[in-house]
């Protein structure tokens, strides 16, 4: 892991997989279909397990009364998602990206502290969603399916390998096995339209705002809003005004079909548990009980494994987006890249530790109420993603003529201002409601709770004002980050002496020598030609080793050497014995200190680097020099 580019440079968004879509299609269709994927990617994290806890408590305690809170969030959740888009498509940046070059150094750690917490959170609803499944199906306990979760690292790994439609066509079949199981479950159950039609009308109280504000963070997800602004650029879009306007409208298409199907099935959990449950007059307090409720109600085993593995779909599929939104958001705010299974261990650890804990010490009745609790906690830190992101889509500097219309401005801060003001008012009824239960514990939850929430307040009002304070320190010349000059042409053009090339006896060879014998012509540089004997010969005799093989590649390596000699080209070789070519080419390259390193490429990775090793990466992370990694082009 290392920062992905110099200090104060911007590197593209999920880089490996940057603008490798083609967009050029002229049918309608056929152009709809390669925009289409980024709102899918970001919906699935509109209906994951924390969806289904919030979805199925509301519906079972409050019947039909919370489905208008699920249209509202998902008109709100169109919008700022649009937004989203837009900021990656017209100003090629993601939200994490725009948050680091704008605002101070410590309000983005903080932003990035908090947006860490809220995928963790996501994270845990994702845990315990697959490990509900498995025990459903397969009645492996509740602890050991948590930690049977960490493994789904090594699906990422594999499917991030064959790019970013593969993973979209994976996530799109298991929406499809979600949705298509809860339609069948509709139709069991029979709900009634018109106490459906009831449920549209506003209305909130006491008992019903925790799960409603549950509802609205389970629905606007705070990371999904980085995510999706980093993923439209994986698309081919053009520089033009006029391929960015396309691109915004196919993309607009694109969000509003994948975000009402997500709500469709979102209404579908919680009607289905209005009309089997709360009917019925059953409290359901966790998702296990819902499974097993629904056979005898609906009259079919079916209608348990159906949702079982609905359930088991749902937390897999929002593995792979949380994988990204990570990604983007370290990248984004840090400008540090760290590698894709790395991340993902890190964050499922997170994810599992407070699972695991709460399951061996409050038993697995606790699971429904902490993916309550998890959905709560994202819908915290919605406010400190969405601020920034109408402040930066109304911007017209940064948007020129993309910038946010007058009404889309009124809707986009409505819509801030009633997500602030229920999080605001489920703040204090919660900490209210710990001290006043806290007994002898009453002035520590006081000393925690109420400065974490004041130093939250601060910042969200900073975050709030910050073009105000913006306009202020440009107008005293201090602007809060200063981007270096951009390097022109009178930038000096590097020079170079001394070339390594490690060598390792295949075709590759040949690809390597010729790139550096056109550097050395062209510099009059002297070529240092390498090679590490790794057999087991040279591993217990080194230097005193000496059979065929290694003789035949002393002679290959001289061979080499003495053709650019008769090019004109001065040349050094040497062969060293060790297990390890990276440590002896990092050895070298310290005594001889060259000015470029040529390496060549096999190709593979992955699982393959597990088995026959990885050596350019380690070099490249312990030499302080520019290295050129060169490899055979497809045929």
């Amino acid at each position: 892991m290392a920062p992905t580019e110099q200090a104060g440079l911007t590197a593209r968004s999920l880089a490996d997989v940057h603008a490798s879509v083609g967009t050029g299609q002229v049918s309608f269709w056929r152009r709809l279909f390669a925009f289409a994927g980024p709102a899918y990617l970001v919906s699935v994290g509109y209906m994951d397990p924390g969806n289904w806890a919030t979805d199925l408590e509301g519906g079972a305690r409050f019947g039909y009364q919370l489905l208008w809170v699920l249209v509202m969030s998902n008109a709100m959740a169109i919008l700022l998602q649009t937004l989203s888009a837009r900021l990656g498509i017209v100003a090629s940046r993601d939200l994490a990206q725009a948050c680091r070059e704008t605002y101070p150094r410590p309000i983005n750690l903080a932003l990035w502290g908090l947006c860490e917490i809220a995928i963790a959170a996501c994270d845990l609803a994702e845990v315990l969603g697959a490990a509900i499944g498995l025990n459903l199906l397969f009645h492996i306990p509740l602890l050991a399916g948590v930690l049977i979760t960490a493994a789904d690292t090594l699906l990422v790994l594999w499917l991030q390998s064959f790019g970013i439609r593969t993973i979209e066509a994976f996530v799109l079949s298991l929406i499809a096995v979600i949705a298509g199981g809860f339609c069948i479950e509709i139709l069991w159950a029979k709900p009634s339209i018109e106490q459906m039609a009831t449920g549209l009308m506003p209305r909130l109280n006491r008992e019903s705002l925790y799960v409603a504000i549950g509802i609205l963070g389970a629905t606007v997800m705070p990371h999904n809003l980085y995510l999706h602004s980093a993923l439209v650029q994986t698309r081919h879009i053009g520089q033009s005004a006029e391929a960015k306007r396309t691109a915004c409208r196919y993309n607009l298409i694109d969000s509003a079909v994948a975000l009402n199907a997500a709500m469709l099935v979102n209404a579908a959990i919680l009607v289905l548990a209005a009309a089997v449950f709360f009917n019925r007059g059953i409290v359901v307090t966790q998702i296990q009980q819902a499974h097993v409720l629904l056979v005898p109600l609906l009259g079919t085993s079916l209608a348990g494994v159906i949702f079982a593995v609905a359930l088991l779909a749902s937390g897999q599929s929002s593995t792979l987006t949380g994988t990204l939104a990570g990604q983007v958001v370290m990248e984004g705010f840090l400008n540090f890249r760290m590698r894709p299974w790395l991340r993902r261990l890190i964050t499922r650890s997170l994810a599992i530790t407070p699972a695991a804990v709460t399951i061996y010490f409050a038993g697995e009745q606790s699971t429904f109420g902490l993916l309550i609790l998890s959905q709560v906690i994202l819908s915290m830190q919605l406010p400190f993603a969405i601020i920034p992101l109408i402040h930066f889509t109304n911007d017209r500097q940064r948007m020129g003529s993309f910038a946010n219309a007058v009404w889309v401005r009124v809707l986009a801060w409505g819509a801030a201002l009633v997500i602030v003001v229920l999080n605001i008012r489920l703040a204090v009824m919660a900490i209210s409601d710990w001290l006043a239960g806290a007994g002898r514990w009453r002035t520590l939850i006081w000393t925690v709770t109420v400065p974490a929430g004041i130093l939250l307040l601060i910042l969200l009002l900073w975050v709030t004002l910050e073009p105000l304070v913006s306009r202020w320190t440009r107008r005293f010349g201090r602007a809060p980050v200063v981007l270096p000059e951009a390097a022109g042409a009178e930038a000096a053009t590097p020079v170079y002496h001394r070339i390594l090339v490690p060598l390792d006896h295949t075709q590759l060879d040949r690809l390597a020598v010729g790139h550096a014998s056109a550097m050395a012509k062209l510099h009059e540089a002297k070529l240092y030609l390498l090679h590490v004997e790794e057999g087991v010969t040279s591993q217990i005799y080194g230097p005193e080793a000496s059979t065929a093989e290694v003789e035949a590649g002393e002679q290959y390596l001289e061979k080499i050497a003495e053709a650019l000699r008769h090019q004109g080209i001065a040349v050094e070789t040497a062969v060293f014995h060790s297990p390890s070519p990276r440590r002896e080419i990092v050895r070298y390259a310290r005594q001889i200190r060259p000015d470029l390193v040529i390496m060549g490429a096999h190709g593979h990775g992955r699982l393959k680097d597990l088995i026959f090793g990885d050596t350019i990466n380690p070099v490249r992370h312990h030499l302080d020099v520019p290295i050129l990694i060169v490899r055979p082009g497809k045929p």
